[in-house]
């Protein structure tokens, strides 16, 4: 591993590095993800967690393939039984339940966040990209949540974005940040 602080430079290579180094990666952001979960806030019907900050956060520093696949891992440890979910819970059916939506889209979000990061490196690049991250989880999860509970398009908004909006403005704030300053020092992890 080369730690370089060249703008160029990468904490690994994503072509030539050990599959098992990229697994880490996707594997520590899938486990970050769960414990990110766990840090909520009580809400009917969706509850407020730090998860999409760190999914935000897989797709700029491990692209867009290994963002999705650590989300895509995350997503499937719960349907599986292990208890990652908000509120510890687990199980295929919280898919069909308010917070499915916006769990389905946290693979597509973390891809798409590195996609759209692959060459760039201002803040206002990196802010509108999460953004756009952030609007795909949003746009999804409420337009689940309309579907499976609230079959009222404005309630959905109101319950599944509009509450958000501060909350994830700032964890959009955050993320942005955090990804900015380590990327002077590692710029892209895959």
């Amino acid at each position: 591993m080369s730690f370089s602080a060249n703008a160029d430079a990468r904490i690994y290579d994503g072509t030539s590095s050990s599959i098992l180094t990229q697994a880490l990666w996707i594997t520590g952001f899938a486990a970050a993800t769960a414990l990110a979960a766990r840090l909520e806030i009580p809400h009917y019907p969706v509850p407020f967690t730090l998860q999409t900050m760190l999914v935000l956060l897989a797709g700029a520093f491990l692209g867009a393939r290994n963002g999705a696949m650590s989300q895509v891992l995350y997503m499937g440890s719960g349907i599986l039984g292990l208890p990652v979910f908000a509120g510890g819970t687990w199980g295929v059916w919280i898919l069909a339940g308010p917070t499915g939506g916006y769990l389905l889209a946290f693979p597509i979000a973390a891809a798409l966040v590195g996609y759209l990061l692959r060459e760039r490196r201002s803040l206002t690049a990196i802010s509108l990209s999460m953004a756009a991250g952030l609007l795909t989880i949003f746009t999804v999860g409420t337009v689940h949540l309309y579907a499976v509970m609230i079959h009222d398009i404005g309630n959905a908004i109101a319950a599944g974005f509009l509450i958000f909006s501060w909350w994830d403005a700032l964890k959009l704030g955050a993320a942005s940040m955090i990804y900015f300053e380590l990327a002077k020092r590692w710029p892209k992890v895959g």
